[in-house]
């Protein structure tokens, strides 16, 4: 079960706000409940501001003037991009820019096996090939040493990065990062393509004209791609290039259009992240960056559906591989259950390519709702990690006290990358436990609504006013809403039992909400039941007729006390790290066996469940989640249940002769413990 977060709108100020404008009322009291205060936050939110001079960013006008020396002078200018969409992005922009202007221009980006960032071998081919200068984008921040031998080796270097800033610089021409401390621009978040936009439109003598009808369509694909806060100028990027986009003529991106089922008139930032971003990171997850690069720079529809048709292949490649490890990390927590009573999941594997890890780490955090670290070992006993959190548990400066174990690493609070050697992750692992362990409260991945949604709200003309709310993304995430106490009326199962469609009643209002990936056998309600539902909204057209669609992200019994549920899971948890715990606690923990026979009924009535779902459906003073589990463990003991720690599934087994549950090896160790 996940946490919830349900913020409170503010019906006053909504309605004040609305006396003053004709925006849509559902979606100012969105914005309320995301702290709008004042009408001006709310006229500067649907009017984002003109893009600002590129020249306030520190070090613009030094980058322009050596690079339209070396355009003057005809000398090999090299574009070192990176391998994501950010960097792929950055690195067409500018390199057909440049080509456009009639410089002599070529570009690099190194594969992942070569690591993040400048790199010394790639600097020497780069100078073997005769470059005079070489341009960074998104990266190049941090390469103190590179820029020396770049230096040493005769070329200029120009840093355009958007990754914090260091204490000490790198040697450069020009650096140009709107994070550096004495850097006047008024906007700090915008991407690596962001940065290399603004630096076109600077060598175009700051105009933005040109540069806009040109790329902020793979612009404001590459902004979105790479997770930057979408307001202020990025929410200016992304809404021109969104409206572009429908009318590209960019091949790539058509026939990207054309294999992702995407209708131009459709496409919202949504559609960017998660149908044609990943497409373009598959190029540089098991491929080379380089084929999404010239896919983006073709100008010759066949060259470019021939790429874009290979990416496609790739991100099917990336798709696969994924669903392979989680496999085997599911195995491997029913092999060794133990894994998951840690409040912080430490979790390797022989071979797990390195371009999928980071992906593989968002869905255990998504599955377990813990923060993880995925570490990938190679044949030479070389390894390599990726990190996914929540707020509250800081990944860099766990990383930061695990320095010496480490040959690399960086990040942020909620993600972060690492290197080191094989024989350091057990200590590693000791040193993460240790931080989870010292923190006041253990990280939990929460899932928030906006405001809980009353059964009025509920219109297709609210749901068309939250469109006004575009484009989606971080900092201005899709609306999310709580649907409290709505009874069950109709369950169907829908697509051969795939997912489910309920109909309901909440509060007078009769509607239908649909489950995905739930079928309707493995429900935690029944007709009758009332539920509680974190759900997002749209409108449904069905022969001219429009209705709201009302898609369910997460579900319970209503009822149930989340405080009380996770103390008692963190409880459970440390019982089974084997911490000391009073003997009070250890008495309540003990079911009785009026209990032991109340949960054995229920799981005999329902045959399979999970864990979370028992606990809703049995939910009372006396059993907490922590004596439910014990429950679970006392039969599992006894050969009474099969349970799976991977998926909290437990299922009842045939029993072909009495059993005595005083002697389960859970019970016995409880009693000892007393």
């Amino acid at each position: 079960m996940k946490k919830w977060k349900i913020n409170k709108c503010d019906e006053t100020l909504a309605d004040e706000f609305a006396s003053k404008c004709d925006i849509n009322k559902l979606a100012l009291k969105v914005l309320t409940s995301r702290g709008v205060t004042d009408f001006q936050q709310v006229i500067d939110f649907f009017d984002p501001p003109e893009l600002s001079d590129p020249f306030l960013i520190k070090d613009m006008d030094k980058a322009v003037e050596v690079i339209n020396e070396k355009i003057d002078s005809y000398e090999l200018i090299c574009i070192y991009g990176d391998y994501d969409c950010d960097g792929i992005t950055a690195t067409s922009i500018l390199y057909n820019y440049l080509e456009s202007m009639g410089a002599n221009v070529m570009y690099y980006i190194p594969e992942r096996s070569d690591g993040y960032g400048l790199n010394a071998n790639a600097v020497k081919e780069i100078a073997q090939k005769g470059a005079a200068l070489i341009i960074t984008v998104d990266n190049g921040i941090s390469a103190v040493e590179e820029a020396k031998l770049i230096k040493q080796l005769g070329m200029q270097l120009v840093i355009t990065d958007h990754h914090q800033v260091p204490e000490v610089l790198p040697e450069a021409a020009a650096v140009v990062n709107p994070h550096r401390s004495d850097c006047p621009s008024p906007y700090k978040d915008l991407s690596g393509v962001g940065v290399a936009f603004k630096l076109c439109a600077a060598i175009d003598d700051g105009s933005y004209d040109a540069v806009l009808e040109q790329y902020v369509d793979i612009c404001a694909i590459g902004t979105v791609a790479d997770v930057v806060p979408l307001n202020g100028e990025n929410r200016t990027i992304v809404k021109h290039g969104l409206e572009y986009l429908k009318n590209t003529e960019n091949p790539a991106l058509c026939k990207l259009f054309e294999l992702s089922s995407l209708e131009r008139e459709q496409l919202d930032a949504e559609n960017i992240s998660f149908r044609i971003a990943p497409v373009i990171n598959a190029s540089g997850r098991f491929g080379t960056p380089l084929t999404a690069v010239r896919a983006l720079l073709s100008e010759q529809t066949q060259d470019a559906e021939e790429y874009i048709s290979r990416l496609f292949e790739l991100n099917t490649m990336r798709k696969q591989t994924e669903t392979e490890i989680v496999t085997e990390i599911m195995e491997h927590i029913n092999k060794y259950p133990q894994t998951l009573n840690h409040s912080v999941l430490v979790l390797w594997g022989k071979n797990w390519h390195a371009g999928v890890i980071g992906i593989v780490s968002s869905k255990i955090l998504e599955l377990y709702g813990k923060p993880n670290f995925i570490i990938s070992i190679d044949d030479d006993g070389n390894a390599r990690g990726s990190a996914r959190s929540v707020h509250g548990f800081d990944v860099f400066e766990c990383l930061c006290r695990c320095g010496e174990l480490c040959e690399k690493f960086g990040g942020h609070e909620c993600a972060g990358g690492f290197s080191l050697k094989e024989e350091n992750i057990g200590a590693l692992c000791s040193r993460i436990y240790d931080y989870a362990d010292s923190l006041e409260k253990p990280p939990v991945k929460e899932i928030e609504a906006d405001m809980v949604l009353m059964p009025g709200d509920i219109t297709v003309e609210n749901v068309r006013g939250l469109k006004a709310l575009e484009p989606f993304g971080q900092c201005n995430s899709v609306p999310t809403f709580a649907i409290l106490g709505a009874k069950v009326l109709v369950i169907t199962p829908l697509s051969q039992g795939k997912h489910t469609r309920i109909d309901f009643n909440y509060g007078g209002f009769k509607g239908q909400a649909l489950f995905f990936s739930l079928s309707a056998d493995k429900c935690c309600f029944k007709v009758g039941d009332k539920l509680d539902m974190i759900v997002r909204l749209d409108i449904n057209s069905f022969r001219g007729a429009e209705s709201v669609s009302i898609i369910v992200k997460d579900h319970r019994l209503s009822g149930i006390k989340q405080e009380r549920y996770f103390a008692a899971k963190q409880s459970y948890e440390k019982l089974m790290r084997g911490e000391t715990l009073p003997g009070a606690y250890i008495r309540k923990m003990i079911p009785s066996r009026e209990e032991l026979i109340k949960v054995y009924k229920y799981i005999n009535s329902v045959k399979t469940t999970t864990a979370d779902y028992m606990f809703m459906n049995l939910n009372d003073d006396s059993m907490n989640y922590c004596k439910l589990r014990i429950c679970i463990d006392i039969f599992k003991d006894k050969g009474l249940v099969e349970y799976k720690p991977a998926t909290s599934r437990v299922t009842v087994c045939e029993v072909k002769a009495r059993v005595d549950l005083e002697q389960s090896e859970t019970l016995v160790r409880l009693k000892q413990m007393l």
